[in-house]
């Protein structure tokens, strides 16, 4: 399967064939597999990438670090580790968190119908990262504080499926939540769960995103 094929899927995230990842792009995507790859420093805070403006769907909104799609047989964490350099220049140990489905068009123009692991990983803050062009326009550091305020004021520039990696945290696999206590920790509060869930609604109704066990 090359890059430009998705794997479709069930409401429980089984394979159900492959498609072409336009087609699952239009307005009425077909329900395929995806992931998110959030990286974090030792002091919780997390690397976001703004999106190329040459991108069909979100131009220049800010995304978590990394967004593609598995490949046919592979898992969301070898996955997410194999478009790491890819995208970013790095490479990266990676660990699965949890996933969730959701369905959000952008515009008349497409929309994103998946449902999509969520990752973790780790890297030092003094990382050097590389943008490559056609994907990602810049890259910064923010902390959990700082990202509240910042979707108060602005949320309409933040990918939904970043907005509700972020809300989902807190029901990651058990181990993983005590292996990251450390960094998760000023991710996990009341505050920013309120301020995301609203951010998210700017985007798609509640009936448009789940959390998949």
């Amino acid at each position: 399967m090359s890059d430009e094929y998705v794997i479709l899927v069930d409401e429980n995230d089984n394979p159900i064939g492959s498609e072409e990842k336009v087609r699952c792009h239009l307005p009425n995507g077909k329900l395929h597999r995806a992931f998110t790859a959030l990286l974090f420093d030792k002091n919780g805070r997390l690397v976001l990438t703004r999106r190329a403006k040459e991108k069909m769907l979100w131009p220049e909104d800010w995304d978590g670090t990394v967004a593609s799609h598995p490949r046919e047989g592979e898992t969301y964490t070898a996955s997410a580790e194999r478009r790491m350099p890819e995208e970013v220049g790095i490479s990266c140990k990676m660990d699965y968190l949890m996933k969730f489905e959701y369905h959000v068009p952008y515009k008349n123009i497409g929309s994103e119908n998946e449902i999509c692991g969520t990752l973790i990983g780790i890297v030092d803050e003094s990382t050097k990262f590389k943008m490559i062009e056609g994907e990602i326009d810049e890259i910064k550091w923010i902390s959990a504080s700082e990202l509240l305020s910042e979707i108060k004021n602005n949320p309409k520039i933040y990918c939904p499926w970043m907005l509700i990696a972020l809300i989902f945290l807190d029901r990651s696999e058990n181990k993983m939540l005590e292996k990251y206590k450390d960094v998760l920790s000023s991710w996990i509060n009341s505050d920013l769960q309120t301020e995301l869930k609203k951010a998210i609604h700017n985007h798609l109704p509640d009936d448009k995103w789940r959390l998949i066990r």
